[in-house]
């Protein structure tokens, strides 16, 4: 007899996981789905406390197929992911961090929303427990969308679901060579090969859960392996994107996420060896791909400190960020009939420091919150135009499309 396909393969990396890894397979046990629907990988990555065996437990008792694996310690999560994925059989597949759990309805909604809607790719409301987690893109369903025309590229973690098929016809895998940032780089590319990507924002499907003994992934390793991270990601986008305002609007997520905290307030903290260097690794990530497409989408405090990073002025950098971390305000400055509007945040106005004026020259969506400034009236009749535009052509579109683009006439 041949058992039907499961409709998700959830891959479980797990290393010194306990006692986290209890709660984290409860709520796959709690799922709403039909447990003959469920596969489970469960890839213990050497652990030393238990984790192997308690997975080993779970399988014996648990209601679905489950696949327990044992190795040798790989040194990162892109491994134990990796081998799960190969072993996967699923339709789709779920990776769930050990420490981390399911809302109960979880898979379930995914599935459905995928189904519905021919996506690859499927994002679940995402909930911090002693975390921080994104919020951005959880305002509402989005049955259909991509990475150009919503908030998805901020959160790039691999807790997705995502269509096997995509993921084998392309040949994806994790990056084992990076130590940090691997997840970023599967998930930006998977979105970008997607057949559109949903959004299930009405019911928490992930919780995030902040451990105890610090020594969640993300928040170990040097600052070197940050760059090493935005370096994989920025090329990525260089090779799978022309020049042009889609590549700028996701270099925004390297440059904000993973370069700019690097130029914060630890930066003054660390001694001058440290600094020297950040500022040797950033050089040439600056010089490939900072340009105004991508300043352009920053707020002034955020583009400053890139473009004097790109300057290579640490003499001003420091300046800033000391401002900033200060908590001090930056004068605003109204010209051209307060129609622009600049933050003179430190060496504005500077002829000594050299820092051109449109660095410190605020964009419409910072500018709108300071009292006094104006849209320019061309402007204003130019953005009207284009969105009563854009809304014509998308009921066209509505009009005479499927879902997945397919004509309805």
């Amino acid at each position: 007899m041949t058992l039907a396909q499961p409709d998700v393969t959830v891959v479980i990396g797990a290393y010194e996981a306990m006692p986290y890894l209890v709660e984290c397979l409860a709520s796959i046990e709690a799922q709403s789905m039909d447990p003959d629907r469920i596969e489970v990988i469960a890839v213990d990555d050497g652990s030393q406390d238990g984790t192997g065996e308690y997975l080993e437990e779970f399988a014996a008792r648990a209601p679905m197929s489950v696949t327990v694996i044992r190795q040798e310690n790989s040194g990162g999560p892109s491994g134990p992911r990796n081998v799960g994925l190969g072993k996967a059989t699923g339709r789709f597949v779920f990776f769930l961090d050990a420490d981390d759990r399911l809302g109960p309805e979880a898979l379930e909604r995914m599935v459905a929303m995928a189904d519905r809607n021919g996506t690859d790719v499927v994002l679940g409301k995402v909930e911090g427990v002693n975390r921080n987690a994104p919020k951005s893109m959880w305002g509402r369903n989005r049955e259909r969308t991509d990475v150009f025309s919503s908030n998805i590229k901020f959160t790039l973690s691999a807790q997705k679901l995502f269509r096997r098929e995509l993921l084998e016809r392309h040949g994806m895998r994790f990056d084992e060579s990076l130590w940090t940032g691997e997840d970023a780089l599967f998930t930006m590319e998977a979105y970008l090969r997607a057949d559109g990507v949903s959004i299930v924002a009405d019911h928490t499907c992930y919780y995030l859960v902040g451990r105890d003994d610090g020594k969640h992934v993300t928040k170990s390793g040097s600052y070197t392996l940050r760059f090493d991270s935005a370096r994989a990601l920025m090329g990525l986008l260089e090779r799978m994107l022309p020049p042009g305002p889609k590549r700028d609007v996701l270099m925004v997520r390297p440059f904000l996420v993973t370069l700019l905290p690097q130029f914060g307030p630890v930066f003054l903290r660390q001694d001058e060896t440290i600094r020297r260097t950040k500022l040797e690794l950033a050089g040439p990530l600056m010089d490939a791909h900072w340009n105004e497409g991508v300043a352009q989408r920053l707020k002034v405090h955020e583009r400053l400190r890139l473009e004097l990073v790109a300057m290579q002025r640490p003499d001003l950098l420091e300046d800033v960020i000391r401002f900033i971390a200060d908590k001090e305000e930056p004068r605003p400055v109204l010209k051209k009939g307060a129609t622009k509007l600049y933050l003179a945040y430190p060496h504005y106005g500077s002829r000594k420091a050299g820092v051109p004026d449109r660095v410190y020259l605020a964009e419409p969506r910072e500018a709108k919150s300071y009292p006094g400034w104006r849209k320019a009236p061309a402007e204003t009749f130019l953005r009207a135009a284009n969105r009563k535009v854009r809304r014509k052509l998308s009921r066209i579109k509505k009009r005479f499309t499927g879902p997945r683009g397919t004509a309805t006439v």
